[in-house]
Order: C-alpha cells, then structure tokens, then sequence
C-alpha cells in the first residue's frame, strides 16, 4: 500500500485535498483525522504539518509526499529525496525584504543579520553566492524582526506582498526561490503504486488547464478550421448527414477557448460548443 504524506493544515492543505479528490482518492472529512486507509486505491494517507513532510519522506518512513518546494529545499533531504511532480498550485516566491529604502541589492547584506524561519534555504542561497552575512532563526513573524532591532533583513515566502506592505518593507535584490507545491518521493525509488497516483494527478492538471471544443463547419472549411483547434495530437472529424458538413471536435487551452469560439465563428462554425473536462489520461 503506497503511504502518502498530506498537509495537515496551512496554505496547501484545502489545495492537495481538492487535487486528491479529483483524482479519484478518499480523503478525510474531519480535521482531526490523521490516517486514512483508502483501500480501493491501494493507498493511505497521513496528514502532518507541511514542514514535517520532506523529513518523513527523506527518511523513508512515508514513500511520497506533498508539500511545497521551499519546505522541501529548506528540509535539507536532497540527497534521499527529490522532486518528482510540480502541481501548479500554492505558488510564492522566497525574497530576501528590508524597511522601504533600506537596500537595494543582496551584495549589500554583507556582515549584516538576515531572519529567517527557512534556515537551511537561506543558508544554501548564502552559500551559493559566497555572502557572508548571519541567519538569525525565528519560528514566525519575521517581518518585526528588524523593527525589535533582532536582524537588518528578512528571507521569508512572498505571495501577494500584503503583509510585507503593512509593515514598512519591501523585497530586493532577485529571487531566491520560486516555489509550488510538489510530489517528492524517495531518491531513486518507484514504490508500488506511484506510477498510477502521478498519471491521475497528471491528469487532473491537464483537465483543469484544456476544455473540450465541438463545432460544426463546412468541409471547404475543414483545413483552416483544424489550424484555429488542432488540438492535443489530431482533433477528430465526424460526418454529418449533410454531406457537406463536418462535426469536429477537438481539446483547446482553457485560457484561450472565447479567443477561439470567435475566431471559429468568424471563420464559419456553427453549433460551436465548449465543455468541461473532469478527468483525462494522457
């Protein structure tokens, strides 16, 4: 039975467990719950901070987990585990913020205090470009650290930038780390099961970004209609009663599927309908 890691609470945890639903697995109804067998899919579930993830995954205790990428830099279990699915959601960025004009390039944090609460990522980024400057560790609310004069930056995970905003600071210098939730699963390793759970998931990413198109359209029309939707591979071309006539149908981005209802029926499509896809394998 593959043992799956699921975040317990937090930014992720109402995400991965719309994702997993769609995908076809159980997941808890109460909170409170933290095991779940689901035995039709061969797989059980363990929800556990989403900090706590890479370790358990990292140490083989659990086989994969979902968690987002700065956790799992920041977990330092690179080398047992790895990245194996990026899912598309929870997306942030890790920046280093300082009070509004305070800096404007990371070279000037030399010999300064940066707090953090992602010390390993930190300290790889420091590393990595040779800056010599101190982590200071702090569980949370980093951004009031250079007000109670315990650091002169913060590193912390920016998403909207709201509550860096609200206190006085701003991010410079380049991004550390873009970061998304994330399967990671042992270094190496295809447990059982692993192959199924990332072609559903895989799935369900697909479905959320294409929509089906269906139209009607001349057959004089056909090859210029097949260049606006050619779809995944080849779109299919169905007959009509009107000998004349085709029906086609064919997957388009989502993002762009009004843009081309309307280049469809500019062209001469009628009947041009779009819908949903729940669920696709690939």
């Amino acid at each position: 039975m593959l043992r799956i890691a699921v975040p317990n609470k937090g930014a992720l945890s109402e995400s991965a467990r719309e994702i997993l639903l769609e995908a076809g697995y159980r997941q808890r109804r109460d909170s409170r719950e933290l095991v779940l067998v689901d035995p039709e899919n061969e797989v059980e579930f363990f929800y556990l901070r989403p900090r706590d993830i890479a370790v358990y995954v990292g140490q083989g205790t659990l086989d994969v987990g979902l968690t987002g990428r700065d956790l799992f830099r920041d977990a330092q279990v690179r080398d047992t585990a790895e990245e194996i699915m990026a899912l598309g959601f929870g997306r942030s960025v890790f920046r280093l913020a300082a009070p509004v004009g305070a800096f404007s390039d990371a070279s000037q944090l030399a010999g300064r205090r940066i707090a953090t609460s992602y010390d390993g990522l930190l300290t790889d980024y420091l590393q990595q470009t040779g800056l010599d400057a101190t982590v200071v560790h702090l569980d949370g609310a980093v951004e009031s650290s250079v007000k109670l004069g315990v650091a002169d930056a913060i590193a912390d995970v920016v998403e909207t930038g709201n509550t860096l905003r609200a206190a006085g600071m701003e991010v410079f210098g380049e991004p550390i780390l873009d970061s998304e939730a994330i399967m990671i699963g042992r270094a190496g390793e295809r447990p059982a099961g692993l192959d199924v759970l990332l072609r559903r998931l895989n799935g369900v990413l697909v479905a959320r970004r294409w929509v089906m198109i269906d139209y009607d359209i001349s057959r004089d029309l056909l090859e210029r209609a097949v260049a606006v939707t050619p779809g995944l591979e080849s779109p299919t071309i169905s007959p009509l009663r009107d000998e004349s006539q085709v029906a086609v149908r064919s997957m388009v981005r989502k993002s762009d599927s009004n843009r081309v209802m309307d280049d469809l029926y500019d062209l001469g499509a009628r009947g041009i309908l779009v819908s949903a896809i729940h669920a696709i394998r690939l």
